[in-house]
């Protein structure tokens, strides 16, 4: 029996209440262990469905420009001070002793701001607990990961989680944003803290988003940012909301957008000289999807995806699938983090949303390189579901090193070599 399963089954022969108060015991005690580093950073907290890993970025790249030596967590990365090394844990919220430690190095670098991205699944097994926030960015919800939650309602409960513990903070002022644009919104803006702060691009106007970045607008300030679409915007603009909440100057907010070129595995852009575009993001929800073939709307799009998360938001599939036959001109599924469902199952599903059979080539570098062989000039080939993720998880409890970045960045080289000969 593999790794996943054993734990599967522990957790079923074991009481709900006992398993969680198991995960609270092991929160506290990293705080008393490591003496409650929170207590002595800024420790802002982003939480929501899609945009986490780079709202955090934003934040981080504003923070950096105001002054502010920082650390952060998120699905990309762990960064303390000038060092930061990949997230190959496949967890965006680090559990047990983790997050303590890491903030007891970061005041030891001499960090005085740290912005963590908290999930659902880490709230649930208490990962928040014992830290002092001292603002929340909130980003959206969407449906997701339903089957482990229960519920939607219960989905939403372990997001809101993140505000009560900023609620229960000490720290003063204690600040939340939320994206006025979600109706989930509400709740977080409900919370009893010192400043509250909604954001849409609405109250930015006058925005642009394209594919090679755009501006919104802040306090009749116009703020460039280098990155693609709307979503890029919205992260960005939180990111910035959250800053002037804390104090930021509009100047630094500005220097730090512009700084930031590229956040990796999300949206990033691999170019070698390509008549082409390359594309590879992190997108596994519908909304995700869909937001990313948005904002390459001018281009004939060779798609490439499965369904990340064998096991998990299976209601997903189909939509997917859906979305990519009314944007892309031609799709291929593959494989991608299975755990120990048959594959073909889940590609079967993402299929039956389509009215057209897709390619399907369930080898990932396989069809990464078909893809990038069939593009022509001013294609766009959008690879999404790995990002830069680290490890992709297979049947019987393996695991393989992979990164989408690397992986396409070594093909097109391949393809081109080829195409010079």
């Amino acid at each position: 029996m593999s790794m996943p399963k054993i734990r599967t089954a522990l957790r079923s022969l074991l009481p709900a209440r006992l398993i969680s108060l198991y995960h609270l015991a092991f929160a506290y005690a990293g705080a008393l262990l490591y003496g409650f580093p929170s207590r002595k950073l800024l420790v802002i907290a982003v939480t929501g469905t899609k945009g986490k890993s780079s709202t955090v970025e934003c934040a981080n790249a504003i923070l950096e420009a105001a002054g502010y030596r920082t650390a952060l967590i998120n699905s990309i990365r762990f960064k303390t001070a000038d060092t930061s090394v990949p997230n190959a844990l496949g967890r965006s919220t680090p559990g047990r002793f983790f997050i303590q430690r890491f903030l007891r190095d970061a005041l030891k670098k001499g960090c005085t701001a740290a912005i963590l991205e908290m999930t659902s699944e880490g709230a649930r097994q208490h990962r928040h607990r014992a830290i002092a926030f001292d603002a929340l960015i909130f980003t959206n919800l969407a449906p997701e990961h339903i089957e482990s939650h229960g519920s939607l309602e219960a989905y939403k409960d372990a997001k809101f989680e993140i505000g009560a513990a900023l609620a229960r903070s000490a720290k003063r002022p204690r600040i939340v944003v939320a994206h006025a644009d979600d109706a989930e919104s509400a709740r977080y803006l409900d919370l009893p803290v010192e400043k509250k702060s909604a954001f849409s691009l609405d109250s930015a106007a006058p925005y642009e988003a394209g594919e090679k970045g755009g501006f919104f607008t802040l306090e009749g300030a116009r703020i460039p940012i280098c990155l693609p679409g709307e979503f890029s915007l919205k992260n960005a603009l939180a990111a910035a909301v959250c800053a002037r909440a804390l104090g930021v100057d509009l100047s630094a907010i500005e220097r730090g957008l512009g700084a930031l070129r590229r956040i990796p595995g999300r949206a990033e852009s691999i170019d070698l000289g390509q008549d082409f575009l390359v594309v590879v993001d992190y997108a596994h929800t519908p909304e995700s999807h869909e937001a990313l073939y948005k904002a390459y709307d001018s281009r004939k799009k060779i798609c490439v995806f499965g369904s990340a998360g064998g096991g998990r938001d299976t209601w997903k599939r189909p939509v997917i699938g859906t979305i990519a036959e009314r944007y892309c001109a031609h799709t291929i599924l593959c494989d991608d983090e299975v755990y120990d469902e048959d594959p073909e199952r889940i590609i079967d599903a993402i299929a039956s949303g389509m009215s057209k059979p897709p390619d399907i080539i369930r080898d990932r570098r396989r069809a990464i390189r078909r893809a990038l062989e069939l593009a022509k000039k001013g294609d766009a080939v959008l690879i999404t579901g790995m990002g830069v993720h680290g490890m992709m998880m297979q049947p019987d409890g393996r695991t393989e090193e992979w990164s989408d970045v690397d992986v396409a960045r070594e093909e097109l080289g391949n393809l081109l070599k080829t195409r010079a000969l």
